[in-house]
């Protein structure tokens, strides 16, 4: 029996390759609007970030997020992810 291929992705901050589980989906819409990804399925440009407080303090400072999704992210996005984080939603 094969086993199945594990689908990767990069975080954006720490440029470290993860299983797509363990890293949450941020996503700017065609409309230009910026939200979290739970289903990792929405339409638009996304960026990987990992599911870590210590990460997400460290895009917010070098604000990671509004260079990869070529848009300005809000202080509230990143907020949402540290919720995401802790009700464990990917």
């Amino acid at each position: 029996m094969n086993k199945r291929k594990v689908p990767l992705r990069k975080c954006v901050v720490t440029n470290e390759m993860k299983p797509k589980q363990e890293l949450i989906r941020i996503v700017r819409s065609p409309e230009g609007v910026v939200s979290v990804d739970p289903t990792g399925k929405k339409n638009g440009r996304g960026a990987y970030i990992s599911n870590s407080e210590e990460v997400f303090e460290l895009a917010k400072k070098k604000d990671v997020l509004s260079r990869h999704l070529q848009t300005k992210v809000s202080p509230e996005i990143y907020d949402q992810l540290k919720e995401a984080s802790k009700r464990g939603t990917k």
